[in-house]
């Protein structure tokens, strides 16, 4: 069997999934190689079965690959890279971290309280994170804090909300301006661990 050197993309949704309207269905039709992480319980997340979906999803392909996380999603990242076997983090030449959802937050909803304390260990890959000036989810400063924490270089998008359907975020095309700048920034990343 040749082995390709191909990318794959894997999208990880948050919290109740990404629904059919959703950009990251959109980008799952249209990005070549792409999957998403499927989790058993969207309405109740557990961390370590979030986590270990991922790492199944991560370690179930050889190829490199590229995180597209929203939300809870980001918050799973962060907690397998702070965990992951040495040879699973070296497949992951990237990470696209869309509206981190602050599990710290006051009124953060309970079912998503168990993914806390937010974690704070740097990425061992290239990531973006982008955040918005009003997102429910996070303020702006404390997705700065995120970015700073993993570091990941960071982009708080005016008025964007949660970067989800509610916020008129449907096919979001001006994000893959962000993955392809991800993409070539991590690209020696990615073809190292081809």
């Amino acid at each position: 069997m040749r082995q390709t050197t191909d990318v794959r993309y894997l999208i990880v949704p948050g919290w109740q999934g990404s629904s059919a309207e959703h950009w990251q269905s959109h980008w799952q039709q249209v990005l070549p190689a792409c999957a998403r992480v499927e989790q058993d319980d969207w309405l109740l997340p557990e961390r370590q079965a979030w986590v270990a979906q991922l790492q199944r999803q991560i370690a179930a392909d050889r190829r490199p690959v590229l995180l597209i996380a929203h939300s809870l999603g980001c918050v799973t990242v962060a907690h397998w890279a702070a965990q992951a076997p040495a040879a699973l983090l070296d497949r992951v030449c990237g990470a696209l971290l869309v509206a981190p959802a602050d599990v710290e937050r006051s009124d953060c909803p309970e079912p998503l309280r168990n993914f806390a304390p937010m974690p704070n260990s740097n990425l061992p890959f290239a990531s973006v994170l982008i955040g918005s000036s009003n997102d429910h989810a996070a303020t702006a400063q404390r997705a700065l804090e995120f970015a700073k924490a993993w570091g990941s270089e960071a982009v708080i998008v005016p008025n964007a909300g949660h970067i989800n359907v509610q916020s008129g975020h449907h096919r979001w095309e001006q994000g893959f301006a962000w993955l392809y700048q991800l993409q070539e920034h991590a690209k020696s990343d990615c073809q190292r661990s081809a």
